[in-house]
């Protein structure tokens, strides 16, 4: 008896970074939270993305298997040694060293197929045509920066490229790394999905732009000093915002304490610097706020001068 499973006509990127050691997957689909089917990834092991007539055990399955010690291309011909459905199943697996594996059935709905390259493997299925995955491989070699943006430039540039024939609907990033997550509690660094929206790649970017600005760590060299200008103008936003009760000549505990309130509220906490420093994104944050504020004041216009 076959089993029940969704059709994730899609297409996807796994990745490997060497020098972070991230694993990765991006994912667009005209399917509904594509995002929770597809993309599985373990820290230090490996990433998997099952779609077409998907099989989502081959997530964990797969995860499992690279963990005994099984190469790509052998977690491949196991998982489908014993599927009944092996000819609608599309997956591709990549480890902790970069080599990878993937398998599309021939039975997978036209456009469909897959392309290995340098750390990466893409795959789809019922794709306008071969030219997405091919774009999606030469893009990630070719782009610059973290894994996470090169995989999103390889999911937007295949799209662009034809992507899936049926339209657009739901997109994910998942990216795993030792202690890469929030506060360094997990090895979920980016699980970013669209479920369901006109321009999901769009929308995961900004989603991506957002998890930047709240999760990211500061970088030490681009760290502002709190004197000056700096220390003036993030005094006069707090007592706006009814944090701090005036403004004081120093950087002291009271305007220390009454930032990190802001930080906190804000949920900038993965920013906040015990020392005199301030980070310059949460810096830009409440400028802008600053300027929005002073920009919504109610103008009055005498009636006399409406009369012409």
């Amino acid at each position: 008896m076959r089993q029940k499973s969704p059709f994730v006509s899609t297409f996807s990127i796994v990745a490997f970074d060497p020098d972070t050691n991230e694993l990765g997957i991006a994912v667009q689909s005209k399917f509904l939270g594509v995002g929770a089917v597809v993309p599985w990834a373990k820290a230090g092991v490996g990433a998997v993305a099952t779609q077409s007539f998907a099989n989502t055990r081959f997530g964990p399955d797969g995860l499992t298997l690279l963990e005994q010690g099984l190469s790509p291309q052998e977690v491949v011909e196991k998982l489908i040694e014993n599927d009944d459905a092996r000819d609608l199943r599309q997956f591709a697996i990549i480890d902790a060293s970069g080599n990878s594996a993937a398998y599309t059935g021939k039975d997978c709905y036209d456009w469909a197929g897959h392309r290995s390259g340098t750390y990466c493997s893409a795959q789809g299925n019922i794709l306008v045509s071969e030219k997405t995955v091919e774009t999606m491989v030469s893009v990630f070699e070719k782009t610059e920066g973290t894994l996470a943006k090169r995989l999103l430039e390889a999911l937007d540039q295949g799209q662009a490229a034809g992507g899936d024939s049926r339209g657009k609907q739901s997109a994910a990033l998942f990216i795993v790394q030792e202690e890469g997550g929030y506060g360094g509690y997990n090895d979920r660094k980016y699980d970013l999905r669209v479920d369901d929206h006109p321009d999901p790649i769009k929308e995961l970017k900004r989603l991506f732009e957002l998890h930047q600005l709240y999760f990211s760590r500061p970088n030490e060299v681009e760290l502002l000093d709190m004197e000056g200008d700096v220390l003036s103008e993030v005094q006069k936003f707090l007592v706006t915002e009814g944090i701090l009760d005036q403004v004081y000549g120093e950087y002291n505990e009271v305007v220390k304490d009454s930032l990190k309130t802001f930080y906190m509220q804000e949920n900038f906490e993965e920013r906040w610097c015990e020392d005199n420093k301030m980070d310059p994104y949460v810096n830009e944050f409440h400028n802008s706020l600053f300027k929005k504020a002073n920009t919504l004041r109610i103008i009055v216009i005498p009636l006399k001068n409406l009369i012409y």
